[in-house]
């Protein structure tokens, strides 16, 4: 059952139908053809030397065996295999075969039967190896029947022309058809041999072996197909080593404040007698885990909404007026770290995306760049036109980002100095909630180094209709 399933099977047997279909027309319709002219050559031949004989009759008043003897004596040989003249009744009075002549006895051939009702009459058959054709025609006296001519021919020379015409055709159909037959499957098995390469590689693919690629040589479909396959599992071999990554920085991360909250509770369980004061410090740094715990939840949860672009339908959004909320909310953080917070926006910058879109991507560049800008440090966030873009950036003046990390820093769970950013609080998401943020409605952010120190992270948002410039 697999056999007949596989497409090389398929394949060739269409080969072998379509060839089979042309080669019967070959092998039938030149043979027809060619019967039908030589039907027609048959009657122009033998309807011309039948008139030949009914034109020396035509001067008899009737016919009888003398002067019908006597008219045929001066025809010409008609090359005809037999000749019979009867009078108006059907009586034989001419006969050319003198062997088992008919003359003096009635004959009723369907031809001389119309013939003697007026009609010229021709038949053609063609079997046994040989043409037989008959024909008869009236003849007249002052338009009055009084006999008919019959005249019968026998021809195997042409019939073995035809039978060589047809033993030649069956010849060659013969050699197409092993030559057709080879080529199907040869062509099959090239066609289904890249087929079956491609088949086999998607398998391997999906057992988990991102890393298989497909060679298949050749310009065609199929070798398309192949590096289209293989540009595919390139971006599986990424997603996955990704995935994998993720998967175990999430894990990481999660298992950290879980592994300090329980450090902690078994400390408070374990210790006898322990003064309310130690017990509350305990307490509060299960808290602050807790919080933490809460809010890598939270972002990997937002992570995966984006993933899945289960996104809010956008919205014109006025961007200043977010900015200006989330410029309140981080006055306090500020102050609180002696960082100095300032900011410049242009009104009428609008963007299609939701308030909690921009709402996020402006918290999570400020409070990135207010933790790592330090003691006395300096954030500036700007807002404004650029062409037909609305342009926010975030500059602040701390210790920068090494040049081998900045294509990095909007990885998920990447930290420059990982043991600073956990002690800051940070998930190590937030860049790449604002990258994926961005980049779902058009945009895009980037991050670079300043030339006097800090660093800088630029948003760039296609401007909505209704954006002035002015």
């Amino acid at each position: 059952m697999a056999l007949w399933g596989s497409l090389q099977v398929k394949f060739g047997l269409s080969y072998i139908a379509v060839i089979a279909a042309v080669l019967l027309l070959l092998n039938t319709y030149p043979l027809l053809v060619s019967e039908d002219l030589v039907f027609r050559s048959k009657e122009t031949n033998m309807t011309g030397s039948v008139s030949v004989v009914v034109y020396s009759l035509a001067g008899l008043n009737r016919l009888n065996q003398e002067n019908v003897a006597a008219a045929m004596a001066v025809v010409e040989e008609t090359g005809l295999s037999r000749v019979l003249v009867t009078d108006s009744a059907g009586l034989v009075l001419y006969d050319t075969r003198e062997t088992g002549s008919a003359v003096g006895k009635y004959t009723f051939y369907s031809e001389i039967v119309q013939a003697l009702e007026g009609y010229d009459a021709f038949s053609c058959s063609y079997r046994d190896g040989a043409f037989r054709s008959r024909t008869a025609s009236p003849v007249l006296y002052q338009n009055r029947i009084i006999g008919a001519v019959y005249a019968y021919e026998y021809d195997t020379e042409q019939a073995a022309l035809l039978e060589g015409l047809q033993s030649n055709l069956l010849k060659l159909s013969a050699g197409i058809a092993a030559a057709v037959v080879l080529l199907s499957i040869l062509l099959s098995r090239m066609l289904t041999r890249k087929i079956s390469t491609l088949l086999t590689a998607i398998r391997k693919v999906r057992a988990g072996a991102y890393e298989h690629r497909t060679n298949i040589s050749g310009r065609d479909e199929i070798a398309q197909i192949g590096e289209e396959f293989n540009s595919l599992t390139d971006r599986l071999q990424t997603t996955e080593t990704l995935r994998r990554r993720f998967v175990s920085d999430a894990s990481h991360e999660l298992k950290t404040p879980l592994a300090a909250i329980r450090l902690l509770t078994d400390s408070i369980l374990q210790t006898d007698q322990m003064d309310m004061e130690t017990v509350r410090d305990f307490v509060t740094d299960i808290g602050s885990e807790a919080e933490r715990l809460s809010r890598i939840t939270e972002d990997l949860l937002r992570l995966t909404r984006l993933d899945s672009d289960l996104l809010d339908a956008p919205e014109t959004v006025e961007v200043a007026p977010v900015l200006e909320q989330v410029m309140r909310m981080m006055s306090l953080l500020a102050q609180k770290k002696g960082t100095e917070l300032t900011y410049r926006m242009e009104e009428n910058c609008r963007v299609s995306a939701t308030k909690g879109e921009v709402h996020q991507v402006i918290y999570n560049l400020t409070d990135n760049a207010v933790k790592y800008s330090g003691k006395n440090g300096k954030v500036r966030v700007e807002l404004r036109h650029e062409d037909h873009d609305v342009v926010l950036t975030v500059a602040d003046n701390g210790p920068g980002i090494p040049e081998e990390d900045l294509p990095k820093v909007f990885e998920r769970f990447y930290r420059v100095d990982k043991a600073r950013s956990r002690a800051a609080g940070g998930t190590g998401l937030g860049l790449s909630i604002v990258q994926d943020t961005v980049k779902k409605r058009g945009g895009m952010v980037s991050a670079a180094n300043r030339p006097n120190g800090g660093a800088v992270f630029t948003v760039r948002w296609p401007e909505a209709e209704g954006g002035d410039h002015s």
